[in-house]
């Protein structure tokens, strides 16, 4: 099967993934300012290049890589909001984090949107 098969077979969930993925962003930055005013931990999964190039203001740099072994980095008591760039690492640092039982985990997408 090569990929425009894969496409056409897969196409609604394709759509549904990244309708979610857009949808779930815009959900988190519209709550960002009072996740802000409320000391959420803001933590930057690119790497540390990448944070070098561009970064937000306040933010952490933990590459995703690194996540898992510096978790006692995060408070498990305050909002945790997460970006990368595209929000795609930053989807897979949230299912991590949640998995390890942070409660309050948001994934705002690209780390540009910590600027608006």
């Amino acid at each position: 099967m090569d990929f425009s098969e894969i496409v056409k077979q897969y196409w609604p969930f394709l759509v549904l993934w990244f309708g979610y993925k857009w949808w779930n962003a815009r959900r988190g930055i519209a709550k960002l300012p009072e996740l802000i005013k409320s000391g959420a931990t803001l933590v930057d999964v690119r790497s540390a290049a990448e944070f070098a190039s561009g970064n937000a203001p306040g933010t952490i740099n933990i590459p995703l890589q690194e996540l898992g072994s510096r978790l006692a980095e995060i408070p498990r008591t305050v909002p945790v909001v997460l970006c990368c760039a595209s929000g795609t690492r930053s989807g897979m640092a949230k299912m991590m984090l949640k998995t390890k039982g942070y409660q309050n985990v948001f994934n705002i997408g690209t780390w540009s949107n910590f600027l608006r």
